[in-house]
Order: structure tokens, then sequence, then C-alpha cells
């Protein structure tokens, strides 16, 4: 396995290895021990699994106060994933990674507290999974436009299909400093 420090501090990239023959393939998506070696001790307690369609677009979703560290897995298909820091303080708010995720890459990739997060699916329908560091909490979740022109994110795709809750979205100017406290000393996972 092959695990990279993404552009903003704390997110990784995860390249597990892929073993194939003549059956198909065979990969880990999460193994304790083996993860915790390459810097990603984090303690998960729920799974989530959605199934989209071509051009779905789910974000730019957050939770806080009990922010949700995510690690994610594309099981069929392809989505662009995308996380924002939205962390108060932080030297990085406001800016953005983007990266594609499929089950042909198998890429994994681990998304930390404090960060808002959003995906697109590029291929015709896609199986997505993210671990959570802490459990789904209805009246603390948040969402920022996913077209915001602040955060100026680079989307592959033009006019997707969103739910009217996304597509309300306010921006990330409209929504209080103190709805990001999710503390100034964050310290990234290494």
């Amino acid at each position: 396995m092959d695990v990279f420090d993404g552009t903003l501090p704390g997110v990784r990239v995860i390249e597990p290895d892929v073993y194939t023959d003549d059956r198909g393939a065979f990969l880990e998506t999460w193994n304790a021990r083996d993860y915790g070696k390459h810097g990603l001790d984090v303690t998960f307690v729920q799974d989530n699994l959605s199934r989209s369609r071509t051009h779905v677009l789910r974000g730019l979703h957050f939770q806080n106060p009990r922010p949700q560290g995510k690690l994610i897995t594309v099981l069929k298909g392809e989505v662009y994933d995308v996380v924002v820091d939205i962390r108060a303080g932080s030297d990085t708010f406001g800016e953005w990674e983007g990266l594609r995720l499929s089950a042909e890459n198998g890429r994994q990739l681990y998304v930390p507290e404090g960060f808002a997060h959003g995906f697109v699916v590029t291929g015709d329908e896609a199986l997505f999974h993210y671990k959570c560091t802490d459990f789904y909490h209805p009246e603390a979740e948040g969402v920022i436009h996913w077209n915001d022109p602040t955060l100026g994110i680079d989307w592959p795709v033009d006019d997707p299909v969103l739910s009217e809750r996304d597509r309300e979205a306010p921006g990330i100017e409209a929504l209080s400093e103190e709805r990001f406290a999710f503390g100034t000393a964050h310290t990234p996972i290494s």
C-alpha cells in the first residue's frame, strides 16, 4: 500500500495493494494495523453506502459539532471527489482539493475532521462507500453551495443533478465563523 499526503493538511490518498488473477481481484479496504502504520490511526464507528447515477453531485457536506473523518472508497464506477478546509483560523481555510476515485483505480481518500466533502459521479453509476469517525447527527449537519464562486471548485460537470438542499445551500461566506469552530490547533495525521 502507498499513502500520500494531499495538498491540504491531514488529507491522505491511499493506493491499496490490489491482487489480481484470472478470477478477478482482491484488496483490503481497511486494516487498522496496516493503515495505522501509515499514520491513519483512527477509529471508525459507522459505514455508509450511497448509489448515485451519472452527474449526481452530493455535497459539500459537513457535520459540526461532532465532525466526522471519512475514509472513502468507490466500489463501482467513478467520481470526482472534493474536500474543502473549513477549520476556523486554518491557513488553508476555504481551499479545496479534488481527486478522481474509481473502482478501477482502487484509490481511497481520507478526509479529516473539519473539512466539507462532496463528489460528483463522472461515470454511469457509482457505489460510494465511506467509513466515519463519528456517528451521523442530523442536528449538526451543514452544507455549503457546491458551486460557490468564493471557493472556485473546478467540477468536471456543468449541470449536475442536485438535491433541493444542495441546490439551495448558502455559500461559505454566509455561514458564521462559529459554525466552523473545529479548533485552530489541527494536527495532521502523519
